[in-house]
């Protein structure tokens, strides 16, 4: 086997990389943290003008949905509204709550609100947040926006009893993620934000079984049912959107390295999957327990462009964490190289063999006014092999604004075909959530999860990934950039980067 030490992966990026000085409004590390500073250079994004100006338009447009959405009882964001006769969910989620925190940074860094008004929406958020029903510090799945009470499902009752209840990892990954950008953005909620965040203990998901019995040793389970036991399956794939919870866990020490060594860049040849992955065996060196890895760093291939898959092939679970975490920026020999390369695959898979005149598969609404939510995307271009998980029917407007941060130019064509062609998709808060490319039927629909997403993507291209840099600058991302560059996947690096 290779022998890839992490030292080796850092020194090749080292002539990249410049000291940067924090971002308007970030708060330091306390005094006593001993992370030591990785410095990360941020490049801006390449933007005519003119494209800035109407970017920025489109986040007026889409912060209105928020005004919408938030409760003015209990400040929770409500998951979705409708329009047309399509449903509203007045319920809530870890992960809704989470993003909403990034949607209200995004709002003052553009200059949609003051900074009162971002201070008052953040503490009524963090005040309700305090007393909501919790396990061991951890959101339950979903609460009622009107009263704040836990309940059963979407729309259901309130529970009845704490024990049983889901713990999502991936949801609780995205709420820690909103409490790490308020406490860089907002010294004055540091210490609230940190205690919320330091509540939960990620290391319930951890498999710590036996790897030579069971392939999933040392992956995150899927969640924890309260005071009974861990999910019954496991997140096996590395390049998905629950990574989230990865970078949290490792770097507040509550999951091990070997999360991130033990879950899958392509899953192990003896699985079903869509394509047999090519790649190398390479030893690998923990950057923090100094344990080394044994790592296969496989990959697939789409018309002549090698990338790490996710599972259905999506955009929102390959490009989703990017948003904060300086993927792109920091690792142009990891991640950051198979960002770029998975949507350009992306790109050419839904244009190439789908003959869509706009890309963009990910989970959405559905092209309708049912309130239904499904699961899109370029399922060849996935390891899910089943045929049945992911459509290749719908895309969404989300994709475009998350690659915005990759590909630029292409995100930005994309988006102006999609109101050139598809006009409908545009309605009073932004884009509507979902279109069907063959018929232009519209999904008039918002979703917090979505329209937060495309916040935080204009944000960044706009203001010189100020979400990524609060990342890079708190004792959390910076653990999680030595990580990133702890290995090079066996994907081309980008120029540029």
């Amino acid at each position: 086997m290779k022998v890839l030490p992490a030292a080796t992966a850092i020194a090749a990026t080292a002539a990249l990389t410049l000291t940067l000085a924090a971002p308007a409004g970030a708060a330091q590390a306390p005094p006593t943290s001993t992370v030591p500073h990785t410095p990360v250079r941020f490049t801006p994004a390449r933007l005519a003008p003119g494209e800035r100006q109407q970017l920025m338009k489109y986040a007026a447009g889409t912060w209105k949905y928020f005004g919408a959405a938030v409760n003015p009882s209990t400040h929770l964001p409500m998951d979705n509204v409708g329009f047309d006769g399509a449903p509203s969910g007045p319920y809530t989620s870890p992960t809704d709550i989470g993003v909403y925190l990034w949607s209200v940074l995004s709002a003052h860094d553009l200059g949609l609100i003051p900074a009162g008004q971002e201070a008052r929406d953040i503490a009524a958020t963090l005040g309700e947040v305090q007393h909501l029903q919790k396990w061991d510090g951890f959101l339950l799945s979903w609460y009622d926006t009107s009263t704040g009470q836990a309940i059963t499902a979407p729309g259901g009752t309130p529970i009845t009893s704490i024990t049983g209840q889901f713990i999502s990892t991936v949801d609780n990954g995205w709420y820690a993620s909103g409490l790490v950008e308020v406490r860089q953005a907002l010294p004055q909620f540091w210490g609230e934000a940190s205690a919320l965040l330091n509540a939960m203990k990620f290391g319930i998901f951890y498999d710590s079984g036996d790897e030579s019995t069971n392939p999933n040793a040392g992956q995150m389970y899927g969640g924890y049912y309260a005071n009974q036991g861990p999910a019954t399956f496991e997140y096996g794939m590395l390049y998905s959107d629950p990574r989230i919870a990865a970078y949290v866990g490792m770097a507040t020490r509550q999951l091990p390295g070997d999360v991130w060594w033990r879950t899958w860049r392509t899953e192990p040849a003896q699985y079903g999957q869509r394509q047999t992955p090519q790649g190398s065996n390479v030893t690998v060196t923990d950057p923090l327990s100094g344990k080394q890895f044994g790592v296969f760093e496989g990959h697939y291939s789409y018309d002549g462009i090698d990338y790490v898959p996710s599972w259905g092939g999506d955009v929102f679970e390959g490009l989703m964490n990017n948003l904060i975490v300086p993927e792109t920026q920091a690792a142009p020999y990891g991640f950051g190289a198979n960002d770029v390369d998975y949507t350009k695959a992306t790109i050419a898979y839904d244009t190439n063999d789908l003959g869509f005149k706009v890309w963009g598969l990910s989970p959405c609404s559905t092209p309708d006014n049912t309130g239904d939510y499904l699961a899109y995307g370029s399922w060849q271009l996935g390891t899910d092999a089943s045929d049945t998980d992911y459509l290749q029917t719908t895309v969404t407007p989300h994709a475009s604004f998350l690659a915005l941060n990759v590909l630029p130019q292409q995100a930005w064509a994309n988006i102006q075909t999609l109101l050139r062609d598809y006009p409908r998709i545009y309605g009073p808060y932004g884009f509507y959530d979902a279109l069907d490319p063959t018929t232009g039927a519209i999904g008039p629909r918002y979703l917090d999860l979505d329209e937060s997403m495309i916040m935080a993507a204009l944000d960044d291209v706009l203001n010189d990934h100020v979400l990524q840099q609060r990342w890079a600058h708190d004792p959390i991302g910076q653990t999680d950039i030595r990580y990133l560059r702890a290995e090079r996947l066996s994907v081309a690096p980008e120029p540029g980067f």
